[in-house]
């Protein structure tokens, strides 16, 4: 059948994303567990009774339950999220981007069994990656031999699944609605991080705790699955959820005329329509198209910038200063009492003070986050993306150089990257000014600053695997890995007297180690991460040179 065809060849291409997925956590859950397991257990084990039931952190089970939030209710949970939100909107968005879905749909196949099947592969892969993470919570400790008492790993991850699948089958319905994979993929992702933070910080506002439950992301942890069990009410609006978000794609791939892969109207060629503007749009696009490449490239993102800048904007930034003004009290009175182990793993701070809320909050995870999607989109898609759409040739059969094209598709990356960071600096600056945090503006800019370098070193990253594979999985799933071990590394090397060395071998380092909110830029760790940027770039140039292009 070949409905059932469909769904293989969705799992065959897209079953080695989960894998790597699945494999780099349960090698973080190992050595997290292992890191933990050395820790002095007095720092978690002497912590107020409130604050270690706020922390999921049982009697008896430290060292599980803080490896089990830590890797599985954070990091895998956004992890999977992110991955079925891909799969989601490349389903009917992305053959449309690629002008396949009319072959696909000159099959006999109607419509509908095409996008049932596409949401049945998202459904088996992400339940397969979230059995394998639930298997590895299970074996971890036992290799280990660290004791977890009474706590549920498995139904954690059945409601860690479900949210998960939540968010893919959003993107899928934006998709089938929309035929646009970058509004449906951003567009999905911002409702992903709005709705973490949403329910992270609404309990902590007097008389707003209930309005956490309007956010999915409460239905998958808000009854601690961990120590709770199975919250079948939650299980269930998650996936009355995915159903109706099912049904409502369907509905919208059956009632749009699809697009062909030359439908649909730039930023750019609208800018070149208007009269006002005609003038100097035609003079920067050329009359080859190519002659300034970078100003095309950033007009195909623009659904993608608009999506992450707005979030960085207004949710992580202006939003985060009358919130921290509201629990100011509360949060200070937490942060007195964790162990700086563990505000190490939240990126450091003081959460007395705005700058360290800030650091917690906005700059230790989201803002190089959002520079990141960005930058991996455009560096994954600036060269292997061209070669997978059969552009290439085209593109390089006009006068113009290899080295040429790697510059102006690193330009527009630059420029999308200076773009978050600006959105993220004016957000926390109007933030701090709204709520009279009075925060310095130099250190607001420094850390902006740096969290657009280190985005664009990953962005560089993908750009390079990109130029010497001519692979799009490849180099966004190799960038996207980089960071994340990156990442996970810089947090717990420091947590070990032997490791602690070791973080400076990671890009994370060069961060928020010098707490630039409060002391301003680092130029060393400033220069060290565009020196690599740059060379990442250049690798890339004298890849893509040395390299034969794949025309099929």
């Amino acid at each position: 059948m070949f409905l059932r065809t469909i769904f293989a060849k969705t799992l065959r291409d897209r079953w080695l994303g989960m894998a790597i997925a699945a494999s780099v956590l349960a090698l973080f859950m190992l050595y997290a567990m292992a890191v933990y397991r050395d820790i002095d257990l007095s720092i978690y084990t002497d912590l107020p009774t409130g604050l270690r039931e706020l922390m999921g952190i049982p009697e008896g089970a430290d060292v599980a339950s803080l490896s089990y939030n830590v890797m599985l209710g954070f990091t895998a949970s956004l992890a999977l999220a992110g991955l079925a939100i891909s799969m989601g909107s490349a389903a009917v968005a992305g053959e449309e981007r690629g002008g396949t879905l009319g072959l696909l749909l000159a099959n006999p196949k109607s419509r509908t069994q095409v996008v049932l099947s596409k949401a049945g592969s998202l459904v088996a892969l992400t339940g397969a990656a979230a059995a394998a993470l639930a298997a590895t919570g299970y074996l971890v400790p036992v290799v280990l031999s660290v004791e977890i008492g009474a706590m549920q790993v498995g139904a954690m991850m059945l409601h860690l699944f479900l949210n998960a699948l939540f968010y893919g089958f959003l993107a899928l319905a934006v998709g089938c609605w929309t035929g646009n994979r970058t509004l449906a993929s951003g567009l999905s992702a911002g409702v992903m991080v709005v709705s973490y933070v949403a329910t992270g910080l609404l309990p902590l506002v007097e008389g707003l705790a209930g309005a956490a439950k309007v956010f999915p992301w409460y239905y998958f942890d808000g009854s601690d699955p961990l120590l709770n069990g199975l919250d079948w009410s939650h299980l269930g609006i998650l996936t009355g959820g995915c159903l109706v978000l099912g049904a409502v794609a369907v509905v919208g791939v059956n009632r749009r005329d699809l697009r062909g892969p030359s439908v649909g109207r730039t930023l750019l060629d609208r800018l070149r329509d208007d009269p006002r503007t005609k003038r100097v749009f035609e003079r920067l696009a050329g009359s080859t198209r190519v002659s300034h490449l970078w100003v095309k490239t950033t007009s195909e993102y623009q659904n993608l910038l608009i999506v992450v800048a707005t979030v960085m904007f207004a949710l992580m930034g202006v939003l985060m200063g009358p919130m921290y003004t509201a629990i100011e009290s509360s949060v200070a009175d937490l942060g007195d009492q964790f162990p700086e182990a563990i505000m190490a793993l939240a990126g450091g701070g003081d959460l007395s003070t705005p700058e360290g809320f800030y650091q917690v909050e906005t700059f230790s995870l989201m803002a190089p986050m959002a520079v990141m999607i960005v930058t991996i989109v455009i560096g994954t898609r600036a060269l292997a993306g061209e070669e997978a759409r059969r552009t290439m040739g085209l593109l390089l059969a006009n006068p113009i150089r290899r080295s040429t094209v790697v510059a102006h598709q690193s330009w527009a990356m630059v420029c999308y990257a200076v773009a978050v960071g600006v959105a993220t600096f004016a957000g926390v600056l109007l933030g701090s000014v709204v709520a009279g945090l009075g925060m310095s503006v130099v250190g607001i800019a420094a850390a902006s600053l740096l969290a657009t370098l280190l985005g664009l070193l990953f962005g560089a990253l993908a750009l390079l695997l990109g130029a010497a594979t001519g692979r799009v999985k490849i180099a966004a799933f190799g960038a996207a890995g980089a960071a994340l071990a990156s990442h996970l590394l810089n947090a717990f090397l420091p947590l070990s007297d032997r490791l602690a060395s070791g973080a400076r071998l990671t890009p994370n380092y060069y961060y928020l180690t010098r707490d630039p909110l409060v002391n301003g830029v680092a130029w060393s760790h400033a220069g060290v991460l565009a020196a690599v940027t740059v060379g990442l770039v250049a690798a890339s140039a004298v890849a893509f040179e040395r390299r034969d292009i794949r025309h099929g």
